[in-house]
């Protein structure tokens, strides 16, 4: 992988992580595109990569990680669950869900999901509006709602504010919760792939390596801080169709 690889991969994770469209279908066109093979050492700089969307996040929330905010987190560990569990039990049928046409498909289920949500969405005063008031059976809620996004083309992002809307978020905190969450949850993947994959590191082209982790991580930070301003006089909607585009783009690409 050169620098142009890593620069291009890096932006693409660094803007897509977090948003309800799914990292996984755009690193796949992306790779296929730039001619960029899936073997061990590319797993190695995903790594990398998702530690630096996982940095920005914890930057920008730095005010909530700490000891005064354990209660929150213990809402967030206990969302984790869920996937944790049923991810590790299933680890290896969810592997063999792994192709193009069911990300594709994924990608159009989950914008229509979005569209209907939206449609009969109603914004309402009883909404929790701060993302430390969230109940714990709430926040239960949305991690079992997590656990969709073990199927490939889901996004993780969006199974979690989808979960988060269903139970009476409002959209700022349904992304809010959903990017504290990636914390435990991308920690713990990317963990377990650091694990895996630790070897390859002796052979990776470090320039490459360091430039892409800067680049995802300024790209998440800017991306956060865009999203949740759009949120703000904004919808899912087009989120919802920008998905059944590029699930039918991809479809056709097939």
């Amino acid at each position: 992988m050169d620098i142009f690889q890593a620069i291009i991969i890096g932006i693409i994770e660094g803007f897509t992580e977090f948003l309800p469209i799914s990292s996984t279908g755009h690193m796949i066109v992306a790779s296929k595109f730039l001619g960029v093979a899936e073997t061990d050492l590319t797993k190695a700089y995903e790594v990398i990569i998702q530690f630096a969307a996982i940095l920005a996040v914890m930057l920008i929330y730095r005010e909530k990680i700490t000891f005064r905010k354990i209660n929150l987190w213990m809402k967030l560990l206990f969302a984790f669950l869920p996937l944790a569990i049923v991810g590790f039990i299933f680890k290896d049928q969810v592997k063999a869900l792994f192709s193009v046409q069911v990300v594709a498909w994924m990608f159009i289920i989950g914008g229509i999901i979005f569209l209907i949500v939206e449609h009969f969405y109603q914004e309402k005063e009883t909404h929790v509006k701060d993302v430390e008031k969230v109940s714990w059976t709430q926040a239960w809620w949305v991690g079992f709602a997590q656990i969709f996004s073990l199927i490939p083309g889901t996004s993780r992002a969006g199974a979690t504010i989808i979960g988060g809307l269903l139970c009476g978020l409002d959209r700022k905190t349904s992304a809010e919760f959903s990017f504290l969450l990636a914390i435990p949850v991308m920690a713990a993947v990317s963990g377990y792939d650091l694990l895996k994959h630790y070897h390859e590191f002796v052979h990776a082209n470090w320039g490459a390596f360091l430039v892409g982790f800067l680049v995802a991580f300024v790209v998440a930070y800017a991306t956060i801080k865009l999203f949740l301003a759009f949120l703000q006089r904004f919808t899912f909607v087009p989120f919802g169709i920008y998905r059944i585009v590029f699930g039918v783009i991809l479809l056709v690409m097939l």
